[in-house]
């Protein structure tokens, strides 16, 4: 499994970058095995303010649908509008092409909540 260790991560399997003041967000490889063949991904709008550990969208794989949780707090400026017409980018590169929004934080501190690659290798290996 694809664990890039510049990345942290969330217990709910989404993965934070940090790219100057920005965050890019997605979901991990462990995400979208588990999910199976995703079909239809839901954004939020740009501009759209979200709160961490707060539902921003959704997957939908042939199995079911789940909910996106943000890993921090901020403000949407821009989407990955590839992933409306190319979902199945999220099961083919979940780090590289799938990456699915990118934030203004408003605390850059509530990256210290989430999880390194290791941690979260930990936390994953144990279910």
């Amino acid at each position: 499994m694809n664990l890039p260790k510049d990345l942290r991560y969330s217990e709910e399997h989404e993965w934070a970058k940090v790219e100057g003041d920005k965050v890019r967000i997605g979901i991990t490889d462990f995400a979208q095995s588990e999910l199976g063949d995703i079909v239809f991904v839901e954004l939020p709008e740009v501009g759209a303010e979200l709160t961490a550990n707060e539902p921003f969208g959704s997957v939908e794989s042939v199995k079911t649908v789940s909910e996106l949780y943000a890993p921090v707090s901020g403000k949407v400026v821009e989407i990955n509008e590839e992933l409306e017409d190319s979902p199945e980018l999220v099961n083919e590169a979940p780090y590289e092409k799938a990456w699915m929004i990118v934030i203004e934080p408003s605390d850059m501190s509530e990256l210290d909540n989430l999880m390194t690659a290791q941690a979260y290798e930990e936390m994953i290996n144990e279910d």
